[in-house]
Parts: C-alpha cells; sequence; structure tokens
C-alpha cells in the first residue's frame, strides 16, 4: 500500500444511528489522507469504525479498528476530534507500540498531536492557535508531572497528552516543517510493527536534525524540559 492508495475505511453501525454516523464520522477518509502524508501509509489494511447504540465514556481503538458510543456523534469539534485521536492511534499505538508504560506520551501526545494536524486541516484554527490554547489550559494546572515517567497513577493524565504534543509542537518549531515531517515519517517507517520508547526517538530525531544540518544534540534538548521536567517552559517560538 502506499500513499496513493489509501486502506477502505468501514463503518459498522445500526440501522437508527446510520444518517447520523455517516455525518459525524464522514470525514475519516480525508484524516487517513492527512495522517498517512504526515506520517507514511496507513499501517494496516483496511479501517473500521464501530458505533454502539450505548453512551461510552470515551471511544475505544484496536489494531485497524476504533469503537465510538452514540454519544460522539454529535458533529462537534469536541467530537471530530477523538475521531482524529483514534485513528492517528493506528499509527502510534498500534503500529509504534510502547515498550514500557512510563512511555504512553509515544501514544498519546502523538494522538494529540494529530488532533491538531487534523484541526488545521479541517479549517478549526492553525496548528500554533490549537496548541497555545493546550499551553495556556496547562498553565493552569498542577506542574508535579514528569512526562517520560508519571507514574502509574498519572499515567493517562490529561497533561500527558497535551505535554507530550507540545514536545512535538516544539521540535516542529526548532526544526522546521520539511525536517520535522522527514523526521515522522522516517520514525514511523524505521519502526513500523514493533516496539519503542523514548530514549529511541530522542536518539532519532537527534540523528535526523543534525543530518539536517542542526547541531548535535538540539533536537534532544529542545525536548527534554517538556519530557523530564515538571516544570511547564514556555511556549515554543519560531527558531
Amino acid at each position: 500500500m502506499t500513499d496513493h492508495e489509501p486502506a477502505p475505511v468501514f463503518l459498522a453501525v445500526s440501522p437508527a444511528l446510520q444518517d447520523r454516523a455517516l455525518e459525524a464520522l464522514g470525514r475519516q477518509t480525508e484524516m487517513m489522507a492527512c495522517f498517512s502524508w504526515h506520517f507514511g501509509p496507513y499501517p494496516f489494511d483496511r479501517y473500521t469504525a464501530v458505533v454502539t447504540d450505548d453512551v461510552l465514556e470515551i471511544p475505544l481503538e484496536a489494531a485497524s479498528l476504533s469503537i465510538f458510543g452514540s454519544n460522539h456523534l454529535t458533529g462537534s469539534w469536541a467530537a471530530e476530534r477523538l475521531v482524529a485521536h483514534e485513528l492517528a492511534h493506528q499509527w502510534f499505538g498500534n503500529a509504534l507500540t510502547l515498550r514500557r508504560w512510563q512511555d504512553i506520551w509515544l501514544h498519546e501526545g502523538f494522538a494529540c498531536y494529530s488532533e491538531w494536524l487534523w484541526g488545521a486541516e479541517s479549517g478549526h484554527g492553525t496548528l500554533a492557535s490549537l496548541a497555545r490554547t493546550a499551553w495556556r489550559g496547562l498553565a493552569l494546572k498542577a506542574k508535579d508531572l514528569v512526562v517520560a515517567d508519571p507514574g502509574p497513577e498519572l499515567m493517562f493524565d490529561d497533561r500527558i497528552y497535551k505535554r507530550g504534543a507540545l514536545t512535538l509542537f516544539a521540535l516542529n518549531r526548532a526544526v522546521g516543517d520539511e525536517v520535522f515531517t522527514d523526521l515522522i515519517r522516517s520514525w514511523v517507517a524505521e519502526h513500523r510493527h514493533s516496539s519503542v520508547d523514548t530514549g529511541m526517538f530522542l536518539d532519532h530525531a537527534d540523528r535526523q536534525a543534525e543530518a539536517a544540518g542542526h547541531p548535535a544534540g538540539h533536537a534532544r534538548a529542545v525536548m527534554l524540559p517538556w519530557l523530564c521536567e515538571p516544570a511547564l517552559p514556555a511556549f515554543p517560538t519560531s527558531r
């Protein structure tokens, strides 16, 4: 499968919810095209969205499959971003899977960043404006979490999602869009259907950034404050 051969997208839903589901989930093919450009080809043969008649607190996903509740068919941005989030997990979570639970940001941070990519693509704001909104929210919260090792009680804290995504945004700002996109696509291609950890990503980012002309250790220096220090770094600025 190549970028020019998108995977088929299926919908499993009861007749009573079919029209609402088709409207609310109708942009998944566009989302897949967006993410395939940024991350490389979709990593499975097909993708299926299942909608339950029941209300679900949160959507769920597994390899090539996502499950949404009837309450996720609102058509709002709050619901649409969850659709994008679960699709992004096919790359970050299912094709590339963490070695250790402490590295959960490699799933959730990447999926949250993907929400912003889709938001920018679909007219819900620029990447920078969506990132700044997340940063402002974090600035109001406690600074007692280390993203790269949050511990079991905070492993799915929303700050992991947002700070993980901001780590990637900061890296993008530091190396530029072209280098960043090549860096992420090569990360996915090199580790497709295997396990990864934070150290591996830091090493990969450093190699790719240095090959593009940045100083040795530049990428790591940008990301470490976001990943390894409780204090919230300043909002990233362009290089």
